[in-house]
């Protein structure tokens, strides 16, 4: 295990403090923390050979995933992006922090006819913070993109991208910009896997966006190779099995073959630069396929992704883990890893080391507005079961979400539809009244058709995830339980984003000379950093603890509370001499 690797090095440095006190002039070192590599492709399913897909060529992914610990029974808790990742790096359910709807910055401003006014940033809970910062205040450099990458420093949080999570956040980011020595964690975005990258050549939607799209994807994918047969791919039951529909199909497999080479580029760069051994890589991707009925919905086909964790040395390499993983338990798990202290306010649990917690018995997710298109759903799984709970009941289950609408298969079955022709399960996607309750067997019925929930041998399982879901739900504030517009007046008052007040900074004298900093908000919540005029490092840093200033020397503060607008920038010079 990971944690016992690291104890086995404290209790080395033990063993030896006690064999040979360490003289004042060599102070022992302090043990070396593990980095953390967070690779996440996008929009993927399980399409790896690695994980049962006969159609993929994924060569590069498979050979990883012998040298890593494989998690098969992985679930987000969105099957869309931004919400995913607002959950990913806190922690926290995306309901609890007001990051639920897709996306926040659309609320009120370009999609039609939701009839709003406004954009905002969602306002979490004020103790949440992105994991990331914990790691930097905790003396991690943390960074967020890679290689110069289209999208590779993908944020999407909803709350904005506070100034304390990153020390460095754009597509040319990499571990280069730490001190020596400093442990970093780093997060990179694999964006040719993305539903966007399923749009064709020519435009099936006559819209501005899909061309252009489209004229991206002839330049980004231009050294993309034609290897999957459409013909050998699997066409699920939700979808039309039509040419169109295998194509699209087939150009998934053969993005996720040209993007897994950029994951060999980076593991290549972090071995050539001796990081290798001392690094934990971690692959996922943001949610399942972003095909229609997977992606932005709560059936598995959008929530079950890969997840392998390559250890140090290859510990564990080979194991296959079948608990129950969910996007809330990466925080406290990589917490862990880094021997941070796991804040009491995370929903989800560390599942690696010898101090890890219980498994999951049940795993949570939610689907809420879609660009203009409300409709709420939550869903509980354990190792068997799925629950679906349907709050609007009266909404096709298909609403013409307009990106959707660009691809070949979303056309296929909107054509199936007009005509009359689609068979009774495809067809059961636009119509209404939707079951209140759906309930499915994935063992007998991986692809969530068959609803079990009115089936009298059934109730059992359906009373017993039913109330699971609701005691979920109980525990775990909702804000999707209000209006959306009712909740950006809580978050902001009036329509207007709240300001963080800027910090106040006083000086006290050091017991060694100079003075010492302390910055403090009267914003609950806010995190604070700084900038010393004169240093080398002109880059805003985290606030954790007073801040040592040479006589006259000055400071730089601003603070931001996730969600508000910054501060403005504070400013004092410690006095010239002491009093």
């Amino acid at each position: 295990m990971i944690i016992r690797w690291i104890l086995a090095g404290f209790g080395f440095l033990l063993a030896s403090c006690q064999l040979s006190p360490p003289q004042p002039e060599q102070p022992v070192q302090p043990l070396k923390r593990p980095n953390i590599l967070l690779v996440v492709f996008e929009d993927m399913s399980e399409r790896i050979g690695a994980f049962g897909d006969d159609v993929a060529t994924t060569p590069i992914l498979d050979a990883f995933a012998r040298e890593s610990i494989r998690f098969p029974n992985t679930f987000t808790t969105a099957g869309v992006c931004a919400p995913s990742r607002a959950s990913l790096i806190t922690g926290v359910h995306q309901q609890t922090l007001g990051a639920q709807h897709m996306r926040t910055h659309a609320f009120r401003t370009q999609y039609k006819p939701s009839g709003f006014e406004i954009g905002y940033a969602a306002v979490p809970p004020p103790e949440v913070k992105a994991f990331p910062e914990l790691l930097r205040k905790a003396g991690y450099y943390t960074f967020a993109g890679y290689g110069g990458w289209v999208i590779s420093n993908k944020k999407d949080y909803q709350f904005g991208t506070p100034f304390t999570v990153w020390d460095e956040d754009v597509e040319t980011a990499s571990w280069q910009g730490r001190a020596p020595g400093q442990p970093f964690f780093g997060m990179v975005t694999l964006a040719t896997t993305h539903e966007s990258f399923l749009f064709p050549d020519e435009p099936v939607l006559d819209a501005e966006f899909a061309r252009r799209t489209a004229k991206r994807n002839k330049r980004l994918l231009a050294d993309a190779k034609k290897i999957t047969d459409p013909n050998a791919v699997i066409v699920p039951p939700w979808l039309p099995d039509t040419p169109q529909v295998r194509a699209e199909i087939a150009t998934q497999y053969d993005n996720i073959a040209f993007t897994e080479k950029k994951l060999a580029v980076l593991l290549s760069d972090l071995q050539a630069a001796g990081l290798a051994e001392e690094t934990i890589v971690i692959v996922t991707t943001d949610h399942g396929d972003g095909f229609p009925r997977a992606k932005r919905s709560v059936y598995d086909s959008g929530l079950k992704v890969p997840l392998m964790i390559r250890l140090p040395e290859n510990e564990h390499a080979g194991e296959v883990r079948d608990e129950l993983i969910s996007f809330v338990d990466l925080a406290p798990t990589i917490l862990a890893m880094a021997g941070v202290e796991r804040p009491d306010w995370l929903q989800g649990r560390n599942f690696l080391g010898e101090d890890r917690d219980t498994p999951n018995d049940y795993v949570f997710a939610a689907s809420d507005r879609m660009d203009a298109w409300t409709d709420r759903m939550k869903a509980v799984r354990d190792a068997r079961y799925k629950l679906i709970r349907n709050f609007d009941e009266d909404v096709p289950f298909f609403q013409p979400v307009e990106f959707r609408r660009a691809l070949r298969s979303m056309q296929a079955l909107e054509a199936g539809e007009s005509a009359g022709k689609l068979p009774v399960l495809q067809g059961r996607y636009f119509a209404t009244p939707r079951p209140i309750i759906e309930l499915y067997d994935t063992k007998s019925d991986p692809d969530e058709t068959i609803n079990l929930a009115e089936e009298a041998t059934y109730s059992g399982i359906r009373s017993r995830l039913s109330t699971s879901l609701q005691d979920w739900l109980d525990r775990t504030p909702d804000w999707s339980a209000m209006p959306e517009s009712e909740m950006v007046e809580a978050m902001w008052p009036g329509g207007k984003q709240p300001l963080t007040q800027a910090p106040a900074i006083a000086f006290r004298k050091a017991a060694h000379g100079g003075f010492l900093a302390a910055l403090r908000t009267r914003t609950e919540g806010a995190s604070l950093g700084f900038r010393v005029r004169g240093s080398t490092n002109s880059e805003w840093q985290i606030y954790s603890s007073e801040v040592l200033m040479t006589v006259g020397g000055c400071i730089e503060a601003k603070a931001v509370r996730y969600g508000y607008g910054e501060s403005k920038t504070a400013f004092a010079c410690a006095p010239e001499a002491p009093d």
